[in-house]
């Protein structure tokens, strides 16, 4: 599944306006009348992954190397012990593909520098919204956005509406945007 991401033009966060570019659509997933919404089937596999994400993510606002390296670790552990067996089949081989990418991303960020650690948050992110899309989360997360890193900006998810900017800590700690809310 592919996070839609409505195109910012690059500006410095002290000076973007909150305007009208959220994406307020859901997934299809979480809309489709012949299934059950995705916060009524998450597993306790799913609750720990995204735990563990909400916990290295945190890490890296800190800019923790260590804490942020023991969070990756400890996600990496949480994927690969993920069970998917209570998902449909077209389910179960997405969400292979997703543990198998985000566990990828989990493992560099347990042996990797601060900078590289966030280099692979970006991608870790993009597949955890991919598995929260199809588990579905109790919480209601916020999707946010800062335009500043890289190239493209860089988005993360949060339990919390308040932003606190994991790809630079506190350089820009308020630096970004909530772009949709889920759930």
């Amino acid at each position: 599944m592919i996070m839609a991401i409505t195109s910012l033009t690059a500006m410095s966060c002290a000076d973007s306006q909150k305007g009208d570019s959220k994406d307020t659509t859901l997934s299809e997933r979480s809309t489709s009348d012949d299934t059950e919404t995705a916060s009524s089937i998450q597993n306790e596999g799913a609750k720990q992954v995204l735990a563990d994400y909400m916990s290295l993510k945190d890490a890296l606002v800190d800019t923790d190397e260590k804490a942020a390296a023991n969070a990756g670790k400890k996600l990496e552990n949480t994927l690969e012990n993920f069970k998917s067996d209570s998902y449909n089949s077209e389910d179960q081989k997405e969400l292979k593909d997703i543990v198998e990418s985000a566990t990828e991303h989990a493992e560099h960020i347990s042996r990797s520098d601060i900078a590289h650690q966030r280099e692979h948050f970006l991608m870790l992110t993009k597949d955890i919204t991919d598995m929260v899309a199809i588990t579905g989360s109790e919480n209601t997360l916020y999707e946010q956005f800062c335009p500043m890193y890289e190239d493209d900006g860089g988005a993360w998810l949060s339990m919390k509406k308040e932003i606190r900017n994991p790809y630079f800590g506190d350089k820009m700690l308020k630096c970004g945007e909530v772009q949709r809310e889920i759930n």
